[in-house]
């Protein structure tokens, strides 16, 4: 006999798992889910996750061993869980920490294992041997300490991740303390979560803590975690953060609810090259270089610090060539902060090897419950193009396809009527092209930030926007990350980026900071109909939909 028909979850032999929404042990059963597969999509009543060897291993790395696992999927399973799933939780999950990397007395790296085949095969695989310098036993090779990050960046593509036990340097001490009433006034304490996510992180200090990435939503205090973390350890840090406007929100946070002083605190941006015991830099001045072929001048920052701790703020948009920083610089701790581990690129298995597995994420519907971000209805408006604009979308290429049908000038329409509905909300204006939104600003008298805005005047409309003196802002993509706009309660999508979900994900993260009043955020999504637009648009909503969010989809004449 199988389990109760009762049971919430299916699990098929091609990986993947279904799980109804509508019984009693959905939020337990999704929870132990969660910790050991990717959620695909979530819409209304059923959820598919897919088990996959990199979730495993994520698993893996936060303890959880194979028999929990098969556990867990026994104890929610309507039916009889397939015996080859069986067998490959169980082979995956063995395969972390089968190989495990030391450090010697004498400065040299170990990779180790009780498999001695293994450690033969390794031996004679040609992405391996490059990095080998010698032999010690049947079961024991030598790594070049300068080679740490890319042998294991090679180890996990050919399915064996390295548990790293090899340490690291402390890093110079720096003494400060958390305030509990923030500089503002507030009170101030990391949440449970954000203490949990630290602690998962830090693991007490010890050789199997002091790598990894935390997970949150937009909007739950990704900073303060990273804060937690360099207060656990007490020393020097490199922050590193996408953009100038978000190295100085960090600042600002620091400074607002840390005893750090301003003299702590350096900015090493396009502006300045300070450095201090807590560096802010962003990734933008470490990958710049005089030329496509010349050196990336910057990256003896790296070096220039004795650093603790790197924090990789909005790790998933982390640059190639900081991958390749980062391969050399695995003796110092290392903790990546997102929203989603999704990335456009499919590095994932590069942020698992060189920055750290995944340590600690709580689902995004789980914080909106518990009130500490916004609750948020997602609305897909589709408007039809204008009939001249119809027959040019029909004799042009791709690029110039999706271009007609972004800049649909019938959204403008729809814009106004949205901006009425809300004329009491904090309103965001989001878009692609600079053209159409300059239309949008100059048609709504409203204020505009582009690339192009200077980050004084980038920052003093923020602020203007924050004090209600400006209801109504239009952005392009520079407000797609690390932007602190907490009373923005309405945000409007007139183009995006083909099918970004992580664009998708962070434009609906502008508003999802709790709101005094407890009012509901909106998030509107226009797309011209019966186009590629709207195509695309159903890519982007797919981390959304995954997080359990519902896109409403209206016809404009419908409004």
């Amino acid at each position: 006999m199988g389990a109760p028909s009762t049971n919430p979850v299916i699990v098929q032999s091609d990986r993947s798992i279904l799980l109804e929404t509508d019984g009693p042990q959905f939020e337990d059963a999704r929870d132990a889910i969660a910790a050991f597969a990717e959620l695909i999509k979530s819409p209304e009543h059923i959820h598919t996750y897919r088990i996959s060897p990199l979730s495993l291993w994520n698993a893996a790395a936060a303890g959880m061993k194979a028999e929990e696992i098969i556990g867990n999927l026994a104890k929610f399973s309507k039916y009889e869980v397939p015996d080859n799933i069986l067998v490959e939780i169980r082979e995956y999950v063995s395969r972390y920490g089968r190989l495990k990397l030391y450090k010697l007395e004498d400065g040299r790296l170990v990779i180790e294992s009780e498999d001695e085949m293994l450690i033969s095969e390794l031996l004679n695989n040609n992405q391996v041997k490059p990095f080998v310098t010698g032999q010690l036993g049947p079961n024991k090779m030598v790594i070049a300490p300068g080679d740490r990050g890319n042998v294991k960046s090679v180890l996990i593509k050919i399915g064996f991740p390295v548990e790293d036990l090899a340490g690291y340097v402390s890093g110079a001490p720096l003494e400060f303390a958390l305030r509990e009433t923030a500089l503002c006034g507030k009170p101030f304490g990391l949440r449970k979560y954000q203490l949990e996510a630290v602690a998962a992180f830090w693991m007490r200090g010890s050789n199997h803590g002091g790598s990894g990435v935390v997970a949150l939503p937009c909007g739950a205090g990704k900073t303060c975690v990273g804060m937690g973390a360099i207060h656990a350890m007490q020393t020097q840090a490199l922050v590193l953060t996408t953009n100038t406007i978000a190295l100085r929100q960090w600042k600002s946070e620091l400074l607002d609810k840390t005893t750090l002083t301003e003299d702590q605190i350096g900015e090493y941006s396009g502006d300045s090259k300070e450095i201090r015991p807590i560096t802010l830099a962003t990734y933008q001045v470490l990958t710049y270089r005089k030329a496509k072929d010349s050196p990336f001048i910057h990256f003896d920052l790296f070096d220039k610090g004795n650093w603790g701790l790197i924090v990789y703020d909005e790790v998933h948009l982390l640059p190639a060539p900081v991958f390749r920083a980062t391969a050399s610089l695995q003796a110092r701790r290392r903790i990546g902060l997102t929203a989603t581990l999704v990335r456009e690129d499919a590095r994932e298995d590069d942020v698992f090897s060189l920055i750290g597995p995944k340590k600690y994420d709580v689902p995004w519907k789980v914080l909106e419950k518990q009130g500490w971000i916004a609750q948020a209805v997602c609305h897909e408006i589709r408007v039809p193009l204008p009939p001249e604009e119809r027959y040019r979308y029909a004799i042009s290429d791709k690029r110039m396809k999706f271009r007609i049908a972004s800049t649909n000038p019938r959204k403008q329409d729809v814009c106004a009527q949205l901006i009425e509905k809300h004329r009491d909300d904090n309103v965001l204006i989001i878009g692609q092209y600079l053209d159409q939104l300059n239309e949008i600003a100059e048609k709504f008298q409203a204020p505009i930030i582009t690339g192009r805005t200077g980050t004084r005047e980038r920052e003093r409309l923020y602020q203007a926007f924050r004090e209600g003196k400006e209801k109504l802002l239009i952005v392009s993509k520079v407000a797609n990350f690390a932007i602190d706009l907490p009373d923005a309660n309405v945000a409007i999508q007139v183009s995006g980026t083909f099918g970004s979900r992580q664009e998708e994900a962070q434009r609906l993260g502008r508003i999802l900071r709790p709101k005094s009043d407890e009012s509901i955020a909106h998030f509107y999504s226009m797309v011209s109909r019966d186009t590629c637009d709207q195509d695309y648009s159903v890519k982007r909503q797919l981390f959304l939909t995954e997080q359990g969010y519902r896109y409403d989809i209206i016809m404009s004449d419908q409004l």
